[in-house]
């Protein structure tokens, strides 16, 4: 049944089936999943430390534990003390010594004291990732001065505070700041003028910091995730046919995972990466490429639909 909706959206959305064996050809997925201590040494971030926004669950507490795995000792906030309290057992299970603090990337001053019970805790913070963020689908007409606001202070403002407030110890450390920004930023989506404007605006930022801090030794880059199995942004751009529209606008065919994701940003955190500064990372499978139209469509029929259940 769930295949046979997916053939159906396929069809009337105009794209191909992403499974191989609906079109008669061989599609190959990738290699094997590996852990990514099977690539970098264990050992490769001993001594580092990372703090990260937003870090309590999905693609962020990703990172953290792609890190932890590689040897560095991570901070973490957010604004749900369960969601902390979780994401610390996880981290801690992957090996490294854990910080948590609830604090909401709105809120400058909590964010600037959290920062600073990291450094204390662990050591001066040498990765700071940016990746709090909020997200909802609405017309833009629909969309409330207060809804757009909420969207831009945690995605744009929630970054610019983490960044700033992680200014002195980056400094000190040589270390980087990495931005978690989105397709939004340069590919207009329907529904989504929200996010594309605090995205946009998260990305000229990075730019800016990696043009005006590189004088410290402090790199600044941005990672924009595609469409990424089990997050909380995929289910709030969901429905029943998500998962095949997606994977029929990505030319690997295939959804991402965290992991896809978290393994780049621990890249990022390397000694190999030491010379990059200013860069856009996608790691969407090539789902940039295609555009929006579909998603597009697909998204103002269910808005449709879901207008008549109501009416």
């Amino acid at each position: 049944m769930i295949e046979a909706r997916r053939v159906l959206a396929n069809q009337k959305y105009g794209v191909a089936p992403s499974d191989p064996t609906l079109v008669g050809v061989t599609v190959l997925m990738g290699s094997p999943r590996r852990m990514i201590t099977d690539t970098f040494n264990p050992e490769v971030l001993r001594g580092q430390v990372a703090f990260i926004t937003g870090g309590g669950s999905g693609i962020n507490l990703a990172i953290g534990k792609a890190l932890a795995r590689l040897g560095a000792n991570v901070g973490i906030c957010g604004r749900t003390a369960e969601r902390l309290d979780a994401g610390r057992k996880e981290l801690e299970a992957a090996g490294a010594k854990v910080f948590a603090a609830v604090a909401d990337v709105r809120d400058d001053l909590a964010v600037q004291a959290a920062v600073a019970a990291c450094g204390e805790a662990l050591g001066p913070i040498s990765f700071a990732v940016c990746g709090a963020a909020g997200n909802f689908v609405a017309p833009a007409e629909a969309i409330s001065p207060k809804g757009f606001r909420t969207v831009v202070e945690i995605d744009l403002l929630g970054a610019f505070h983490a960044a700033h407030a992680c200014f002195e110890q980056l400094r000190q450390t040589r270390g980087s700041l990495l931005f978690v920004s989105g397709g939004q930023s340069y590919v207009p989506f329907a529904y989504q003028a929200h996010v594309g404007a605090a995205k946009a605006g998260i990305d000229n930022l990075m730019a800016n910091l990696a043009l005006e801090w590189g004088r410290y030794g402090i790199r600044a880059n941005s990672i924009v995730p595609g469409p990424i199995e089990g997050t909380e942004g995929m289910n709030r751009l969901g429905g029943d046919n998500a998962e095949a529209i997606w994977k029929a606008m990505t030319p690997l065919g295939r959804m991402g995972t965290m992991e896809d994701v978290a393994n780049v940003a621990a890249f990022l955190a390397t000694p190999l990466a030491y010379y990059i500064s200013g860069a856009r990372i996608a790691v969407d499978g090539g789902q940039n490429l295609t555009g929006s139209h579909v998603f597009n469509r697909a998204i103002g029929d269910a808005l449709d639909a879901a207008k008549g259940e109501t009416a």
